[in-house]
């Protein structure tokens, strides 16, 4: 099983906004089986997910490891993980990681969950960030090899270097006007 592709699922389902099905759909890809067979229900239980795992993701990036594993424990029991092997025909199997008959927010879940568990375990929750841009508000996984990673993409460390950059040449120009004045 690819753990570090479920644990991206958390991520993306903490990022994704799901304001509509619509966004639903967007964020499992319209030809996905899930987005077919996605109901306004899932739709409510994705939002009631995320905002749980994104408390993981918050809990992890302030060093409160107890509070995530607390959390993702909690998330375990209600997405309870029941491998299962799945396939088309013989040179298609993979794993499932909910039974038959759950539902899709219930299978998306599940597997974003377990994924995050093994990542907390293999990497610990210091690998869980939330963006350090204040207008993002993104989480991701750093999966740099030294944990220095502070945004969820290379164009919102742009911005806030940029931003910053310009702050500080405005501040430098304002005090050489001062001390001219």
């Amino acid at each position: 099983m690819n753990f570090e592709a479920y644990a991206h699922t958390a991520v993306n389902l903490v990022n994704a906004p799901l304001t509509d099905m619509a966004d639903m759909v967007a964020m499992f890809g319209p030809e996905s089986w899930e987005a077919k067979e996605a109901t306004e229900r899932d739709l409510h239980a994705l939002r009631r997910a995320r905002k749980r795992l994104r408390d993981v993701f918050e809990h992890g990036s302030a060093g409160r490891d107890a509070d995530a594993v607390a959390e993702l424990n909690a998330l375990l029991v209600s997405f309870p993980v029941q491998p299962r092997i799945s396939g088309h025909d013989t040179a298609d199997w993979h794993m499932h990681v909910t039974g038959r008959g759950a539902s899709v927010s219930a299978e998306y879940v599940a597997g974003g969950v377990w994924g995050l568990a093994v990542w907390l375990c293999e990497f610990g929750s210091a690998r869980f960030g939330v963006c350090a841009d204040e207008r993002c508000g993104n989480v991701y996984l750093d999966t740099s090899s030294n944990n220095c990673r502070r945004f969820c993409s290379e164009r919102c460390a742009t911005r806030s270097h940029v931003a910053a950059h310009r702050a500080r040449k405005k501040a430098a120009e304002a005090e050489l006007a001062t001390a001219t004045a």
